[in-house]
């Protein structure tokens, strides 16, 4: 079947949030889609849309709805035809699309880590104690207190150019950004250092771009097929597995990190205690076809693990 491309008298909406970060993951989207079909940037119309989330700053996100806060007006101006394609930061992702979306293409993911932004120092171990770390992630704020449990974490939201004010404005002393983030931006600069995973473990599906079309939109179907990262999909198949049998809120602390072998998949994965006082970790690889259910079933024994009183705090 032959589909009409874009054009400037019938452009294709890319529907986005209006951060600095979000406006540069739809150009990066609509710049992949101009050079794999030959077409003008003017075949192509950014449509910004403002989400709950971005309205409501000044309280936590568990406190207010979770990770839909960032998707739902988007979802529902694709949903009734005013956008044609939605680009999202898949880590704030909600792990199931409503009825008639559908999450198929990824681009290429960007460096997975947490970078640490620190103008007096390196290390978290060598701040006083009580010292203010600033995070709105629960799972910065509990891997913080885990490993440091001397100091203090507050209350950190906003996008990147307001967590940096904040910053500079003394709330706190230290926080962090995603290193994707702040390559994307062109603002590594502010980087202190960048955390490996075996220091903090990432956000599931950290520093990936995934592109959100009708199920029935074969048109935009093809399209997004010449720019889809096999990879990143196969890597974040694994993670979102884990996210989805374990919770797929912003209610529970959970961190995990697939990575690629050659034809092996290695899952890292933990979850912990907001307050810091427990943490549950796994480590375990299996074919790259079996990452989906890899991710399934290492969360079936952290939970099992863990424990009926594990979330009880959640209430």
């Amino acid at each position: 079947m032959e589909h009409k491309l874009p054009s400037p008298s019938h452009p294709m909406k890319i529907g986005t949030r209006g951060s600095p970060l979000a406006l540069a993951q739809a150009y990066e989207t609509r710049d992949r889609l101009v050079a794999a079909f030959d077409l003008p940037e003017t075949a192509f119309e950014i449509v910004i849309i403002t989400t709950t989330g971005d309205r409501v700053i000044d309280r936590p996100l568990k406190e207010i709805g979770g990770k839909g806060l960032f998707t739902r007006e988007i979802e529902d101006a694709l949903l009734t035809g005013d956008i044609d394609l939605a680009v999202h930061s898949m880590k704030d992702m909600p792990v199931l699309q409503p009825e008639g979306l559908i999450i198929d293409c990824y681009l290429p993911r960007e460096d997975v880590r947490d970078a640490f932004i620190c103008p007096t120092g390196r290390n978290l171990s060598e701040m006083a104690p009580g010292t203010k770390v600033g995070s709105s992630s629960l799972r910065r704020r509990a891997q913080v207190l885990v490993a440091h449990p001397q100091l203090e974490v507050v209350e950190f939201r906003g996008n990147v150019q307001t967590r940096l004010r904040k910053l500079d404005e003394g709330v706190a002393a230290c926080t962090f950004l995603a290193m994707a983030g702040l390559n994307r931006l062109k603002r590594t600069e502010v980087i202190t250092r960048a955390l490996e995973p075996e220091e903090m473990l990432p956000a599931v599906a950290q520093g990936a771009i995934g592109i959100e079309r009708r199920r029935d939109d074969s048109g935009a179907a093809m399209m997004l097929e010449a720019i889809h990262h096999g990879p990143t999909g196969q890597r974040l198949a694994a993670e979102r597995a884990f996210l989805a049998a374990l919770d797929g809120s912003c209610e529970t602390p959970i961190a995990g990190l697939a990575e690629l072998q050659g034809g092996m998949l290695r899952l890292r994965g933990e979850i912990l205690r907001p307050d810091g006082s427990e943490r549950l970790c796994d480590d375990r690889s299996a074919p790259v076809e079996d990452g989906a259910e890899l991710g399934r079933a290492m969360a079936v024994d952290l939970l099992a693990q863990a424990g009926p009183d594990f979330f009880d705090w959640r209430g």
